[in-house]
């Protein structure tokens, strides 16, 4: 398969009484213009109903310092933990949908879902991008860019997490004229 993944924390619900949480590594871009994702969720996941019912979802961006909470957050159901008191992770309420983001990732993406397409033992939840956050800790004062080199971005590979690393180059530079 395509390895690493983003592992991502996907949240749902309409009201805090039903927000929840799940971690998601089939997740992805798969336009610019307009901006669109998709993930792709088993059917059997507790939160798969929330998803279907309100048609929208918030992709929260980990890492290193979520690790832990993410893992977990993939392993244990919402039918049988409260995953925000139990990953001490924080909600807060979504800007253009009812679902929540986590305060402590450092990008979330407000979705709102266009299709659901059934494939097999996931179904993929293809959605227009609403609204981003981007944690002010990680955009540089001087230039505005958002710099998440930084923060220690989680991805998962082959049933292990790793931190992204070291920088090798930037788009383009191996054409790019010297001089």
């Amino acid at each position: 398969m395509i390895y690493p993944l983003p592992a991502v924390i996907v949240t749902c619900g309409a009201d805090p009484g039903e927000w929840n949480m799940l971690t998601v590594a089939w997740v992805g871009t798969v336009c610019s213009d307009p901006a669109m994702c998709y993930i792709s969720v088993r059917p059997g996941r507790y939160s798969y109903p929330l998803l279907e019912k309100y048609m929208e979802f918030t992709i929260n961006l980990t890492t290193s310092d979520m690790a832990r909470a993410t893992d977990w957050a993939g392993v244990r159901s919402g039918r049988d933990f409260d995953k925000w008191k139990e990953t001490g992770l924080h909600p807060l309420p979504g800007e253009m949908v009812k679902s929540p983001t986590i305060e402590e990732s450092p990008v979330s993406i407000e979705c709102r879902v266009k299709s659901i397409t059934r494939l097999g033992t996931h179904d993929m939840f293809l959605a227009d991008v609403l609204n981003v956050r981007a944690d002010s800790r990680w955009i540089n004062p001087e230039t505005g860019k958002l710099e998440l080199e930084k923060a220690g971005m989680l991805v998962y590979s082959h049933g292990q997490y790793f931190e992204l690393g070291n920088l090798i180059g930037h788009f383009g530079y191996s054409v790019r004229k010297k001089g």
